[in-house]
C-alpha cells in the first residue's frame, strides 16, 4: 500500500462525455465536429485528484461513485487538450488495462471549465515548487560547511567607539564655557547667567525710586546721601538699567 496521501483538487458535480471521431491530421480538435451536443455518451461527476506527483481526472457516477473513466494527467503530453472552437470542451486521453482512447468532455458553464484548467495548473505549479526546493536543498548540502570557530591562539578584539576622545572633548568644552569664552575650534557658546530673583528686582526698583525722589526734592544737595552715592559708584551702573 502506498504511503502517498490523496488530495482532492476539484469537484464538479456534472460533466458530459462525447464520442469523438478519430483525428485525421495534426490540427486541433473542434467540438463542432462531434455532432449533436445533446446526444452525449455519459453524464456524471468529475474529480481532479493528486496522489504524490501524479494527477488523476476521474469521471464517476454522481450517486454511486462508480468509476466510468480515468485520465492520468501529464502536462508534457496530450492527455488533456482544449478544443479550438469553445472554452467549455476538452479532449481527454483515458486508459484502461494498458489500452487508451480519446473522448470529448464538456461543461455546462464556462466557469466550471475555467476551474478545471486552474486545478491542473495548480498541480503543475506545486510540482515545480517541490522540484526547485529539492534542488536547492541538494545544492546546499553539497556545499562545504564554513568553520567560523576560533583556532588555537586566536583572539577577538572589539573597539567600541572613541570613548576617551569624547570625554576629553566634553571636558574641554565645559572649561571654555566656565571661562566665558568661545572656542573657535569647537564653536562652543558660553552659558548665560540665570535671570535675577524677584527679591533682587524689587530691591533694585525700590532703590531707584528712592534716588529719583531725592533728586526731585533737592537736586543740588547730596551731602546727606554720600553713602548712597558711594554705593552707586562702587556698583555696576548697569544694574539700574
Amino acid at each position: 500500500m502506498s504511503d502517498e496521501y490523496e488530495s482532492v483538487l476539484l469537484v464538479i458535480r456534472e460533466c458530459y462525455v462525447y464520442k469523438i471521431p478519430p483525428r485525421t491530421s495534426s490540427r486541433e480538435y473542434k467540438a463542432s465536429e462531434w455532432g449533436d451536443m445533446e446526444a452525449f455518451l455519459w453524464k456524471g461527476r468529475l474529480r481532479v485528484i493528486s496522489v504524490g506527483k501524479k494527477c488523476f481526472i476521474k469521471l464517476e457516477d454522481g450517486t454511486t461513485g462508480e468509476l466510468f473513466a480515468q485520465c492520468l494527467y501529464d502536462p508534457d503530453t496530450n492527455t488533456v487538450e482544449p478544443v479550438r472552437d469553445s472554452s467549455r470542451y476538452f479532449v481527454l486521453r483515458i486508459e484502461d488495462d494498458g489500452r487508451h482512447a480519446f473522448i470529448g468532455m464538456g461543461f455546462q458553464e464556462r466557469s466550471e471549465a475555467f476551474d478545471f484548467q486552474v486545478a491542473l495548473q495548480d498541480h503543475v505549479k506545486h510540482l515545480k515548487i517541490e522540484r526547485e526546493s529539492a534542488e536547492y536543498s541538494k545544492k546546499t548540502l553539497q556545499q562545504p560547511k564554513k568553520d567560523y570557530s576560533l583556532k588555537e591562539g586566536q583572539t577577538i578584539r572589539l573597539n567600541i567607539g572613541n570613548r576617551n576622545t569624547r570625554h576629553v572633548d566634553s571636558i574641554s568644552k565645559h572649561s571654555n564655557i566656565n571661562n566665558g569664552c568661545v572656542d573657535e575650534s569647537t564653536k562652543t557658546v558660553p552659558l548665560l547667567p540665570p535671570p535675577p530673583s524677584t527679591a533682587s528686582i524689587r530691591k533694585r526698583q525700590s532703590m531707584l525710586v528712592a534716588a529719583q525722589n531725592i533728586q526731585s526734592s533737592s537736586p543740588n544737595d547730596f551731602s546727606d546721601f554720600s553713602d548712597f552715592t558711594s554705593y552707586t559708584d562702587s556698583s555696576n551702573p548697569e544694574t539700574f538699567l
